[in-house]
C-alpha cells in the first residue's frame, strides 16, 4: 500500500486528507500530519495503516475537546462527558483529558475560581449554592473547599442584595413565607433570611 497524496481540506484547512492506493484513507490535523512523518510515496504495511487510523481517531477528538473548551472553561468531569457524547470510548477520554491538563486547558482550581468569580458578578449567589453547581460538575471537595475559602464575599450581603432585588416583586411582597421559600432555595439559611429581612422590616 502507497500514499499516493495527502490534500489540505477545503472546509477545515487544518485538516489533511491522506489517499492510500488512489482512495481517501484517513485524515490529521497539521500538527499530527507532521508528528507523523508521513509523506507521499510513501510505502504502509497493513499495520502501520492501522496505528495511523488510530492516530487520526484520536486526533479528531482531541481536535473536537479543543474546540469545546476553547468556549469557556470546562471541568475535567465536563470534557469527559462531552466526549463519552460524541462516542468517545473512557480510556481515549481519559488520555485526552490528561494531554489537556498538560498543556494547562483543563485545570479543576482554575475552573472553580472562574465559575465562582462568574457567578458573583452575574448575581447574588450563596455559597451553598455555588458548592451544589460546583457538585454537579463532579469538582472535588478539596478544590471548592479551597476556592470558597478564598473567596471574599459577605453572604450577608449577597443576601440583602438579592432581598433588595426581589422584594417589591408582587407575588414576595405580599407573601412573606413565599419570599423566605424563594431565599432558601437560593442556598441562604432560614437565620440569615429571617434576619436580613428583619432589617428591611425595621428600616420601613
Amino acid at each position: 500500500m502507497q500514499i499516493t497524496a495527502i490534500k489540505q481540506q477545503v472546509k477545515q484547512a487544518n485538516r489533511y486528507s491522506v489517499f492510500v492506493d488512489g482512495k481517501y484513507s484517513f485524515s490529521l490535523s497539521e500538527t499530527a500530519l507532521l508528528g507523523s512523518g508521513i509523506a507521499s510515496g510513501q510505502e504502509l504495511t497493513t499495520a502501520r495503516l492501522a496505528e495511523l487510523k488510530k492516530l487520526s481517531a484520536h486526533d479528531k477528538a482531541y481536535g473536537r475537546a479543543l474546540r469545546y473548551v476553547a468556549m469557556r472553561p470546562r471541568s475535567e468531569w465536563e470534557v469527559r462527558f462531552y466526549l463519552k457524547r460524541k462516542d468517545v470510548d473512557a480510556d481515549e477520554a481519559a488520555v485526552i483529558t490528561e494531554r489537556l491538563r498538560k498543556n494547562g486547558l483543563v485545570d479543576d482550581l482554575a475552573f472553580a475560581r472562574a465559575w465562582v468569580s462568574n457567578r458573583r458578578l452575574l448575581k447574588a449567589t450563596s455559597k451553598r449554592r455555588l458548592v451544589q453547581e460546583l457538585h454537579q460538575k463532579q469538582v472535588a471537595d478539596a478544590i471548592i473547599e479551597q476556592v470558597l475559602a478564598e473567596d471574599e464575599t459577605d453572604e450577608r450581603q449577597t443576601l440583602r442584595d438579592l432581598v433588595e432585588k426581589k422584594r417589591h416583586i408582587a407575588r414576595y411582597r405580599l407573601d412573606a413565607t413565599k419570599f423566605m421559600q424563594y431565599l432558601a432555595r437560593q442556598g441562604y439559611g432560614y437565620d440569615d433570611i429571617k434576619s436580613v429581612l428583619a432589617e428591611y422590616n425595621t428600616n420601613e
